[in-house]
């Protein structure tokens, strides 16, 4: 039994009744605040969340008989718990028939076309939005990186992001090899302005989107299948309309959000039927975006979602097939990797993996496992330093110590190293010598005998493994 949310007016409910509520009321709360000290949580109204603590737990240490009774004798709140796991189940669907030829490939031989979503899907979970000239130069990051398509934003959603397309259109900061991306719902007025924040853009992809899910159809739109086709068709032909009139030849692409969430046979029909309005060509290709907007699957799922939809697509030749993995079950790097296995030619996502809830696909890793099999990830890592700092700058995340490829290549070395001697630690500065692809920190700082006893005598470890450990400590830092 673990406390739950609904359990606090009802421990409210008890204590008015008692004799002596203030009494009890104080217990509780005394109790309550030594529980919220050990868990970190200082929050009045979050003690009742912490799940390591049961109900009788609480009453025993608020020295209460009479509340410890009357939570014991309680049966029905067995089924009030937190960890219920019987009132979930899946909610994704396969495709209704196997798709499993993406197994039969070992690896990937050539680069996705890469398209970065930093100042949009990454912006946007910033806890400090970046401002507009943090943003220009961020998508001047990106261009330097190798990014040939890059999602600048929502201008339809807000004032900074429209100036922001327009400071860039008007300012003449999008090379003639990059391709600007902006978002849009499905809705006519927020096209029309995302067209208008368009106005000059030499190279513009236009990407419309409308949930498809079953569950959004059920508890969001409340619209049957036909109804929210008809949204996804209706902003298609008009995309194709404001573009005629504009004399423009932007390209197109749609996203059925929650693809993860839909059913396969029925996310095909509405992006067939949004084909249909579209007719890609050879030389005008449309772009179908396949979003897990929330992972909800394991990878070979997704994969085979997506080789469905590969197989499957009208005008097959003529569309760019597109991936936007999320990370929320912290697969959003396999979700990518094996949905161009099995058929998918471009990857959006970020820089390090920023994004919203648990981030986005990180490109970066995706890049550099291609490199690292001896495949050209067509991005340029050359200075992965200034990256993470200029980075960090921009966003004010941190590049986490443990993320594959980019610490790799900063501070560590794949092969085996040569660590200096516990002697040579507390020495003058040496180097270490390192024999592998990536260059490591070439100075140690020196370290006295006294600490290096200090920290031999507190672990289970020889001191020559405790100095090296000190050591790389120090490089870190």
């Amino acid at each position: 039994m673990e406390l739950t949310f609904e359990w606090l007016p009802e421990l409210r409910n008890y204590s008015r009744r008692r004799r002596n509520p203030t009494v009890t009321g104080e217990r509780i709360s005394t109790a309550s605040g030594r529980i919220r000290r050990v868990h970190g949580i200082f929050r009045e109204e979050e003690w009742y969340r912490v799940r390591a603590v049961s109900l009788t737990s609480l009453a025993e240490q608020a020295g209460d008989v009479g509340l410890f009774s009357y939570v014991s004798s309680k049966k029905e709140m067995e089924e009030k718990i937190m960890m219920n796991y019987k009132k979930y189940q899946k909610q994704y669907f396969m495709p209704p028939v196997p798709c499993y030829d993406w197994v039969k490939k070992d690896s990937i031989d050539h680069a996705p076309v890469w398209c970065s979503v930093d100042l949009r899907d990454g912006n946007q979970a910033l806890v400090i939005p970046m401002d507009l000239d943090t943003k220009i130069e961020f998508f001047k990051l990106l261009c330097k990186v190798g990014f040939k398509e890059i999602e600048v934003g929502f201008p339809a959603a807000s004032e900074t992001e429209y100036v922001f397309l327009r400071r860039l259109i008007e300012e003449n900061l999008i090379p003639d090899d990059v391709t600007v991306q902006v978002l849009t719902q499905a809705r006519e007025h927020i096209i029309r302005k995302t067209f208008q924040a368009l106005e000059g853009c030499k190279n513009a992809i236009v990407h419309v989107y409308n949930s498809t899910s079953f569950a959004q159809r059920q508890q969001v739109f409340k619209k049957d299948k036909e109804e929210i086709k008809r949204i996804a068709v209706e902003g298609a032909e008009l995309l194709q309309k404001l573009t005629e009139e504009e004399n423009e030849s932007y390209r197109f692409e749609y996203s059925p959000e929650s693809f993860t969430g839909t059913e396969p046979e029925y996310a095909l029909e509405v992006c067939n039927a949004v084909l249909d309005v579209w007719k890609p060509t050879a030389d005008r290709k449309a772009i179908i975006n396949l979003p897990s907007t929330v992972e909800l699957s394991m990878p070979h799922v997704y994969a085979s979602q997506v080789e469905y939809m590969s197989k499957t697509l009208k005008y097959r030749d003529n569309v760019v097939l597109s991936l936007h993995p999320h990370n929320d079950r912290g697969c959003g790097v396999s979700d990518a990797e094996l949905g161009v296995l099995a058929g998918a030619d471009r990857v959006e996502g970020t820089l390090f993996g920023n994004g919203e809830r648990t981030g986005n696909v990180d490109i970066i890793t995706l890049a550099m496992n291609l490199y690292m099999q001896g495949v050209n990830p067509e991005m340029n890592f050359d200075n992965m330093k200034d990256l993470v700092d200029r980075y960090e700058e921009y966003t004010g995340m941190q590049v986490g110590p443990r993320t594959p490829a980019a610490r790799l290549c900063l501070r560590h070395s794949p092969v085996r190293t040569r660590m200096p001697s516990q002697r040579e630690c507390t020495g003058e500065k040496n180097t270490i010598r390192i024999t592998g692809l990536f260059p490591t920190c070439l100075s140690i700082l020196p370290i006295s005998e006294e600490a290096t006893t200090r920290m031999s005598s507190a672990l289970t470890v020889s001191p020559e493994r405790v100095a090296s450990a000190m050591c790389w400590r120090h490089i870190m830092i």
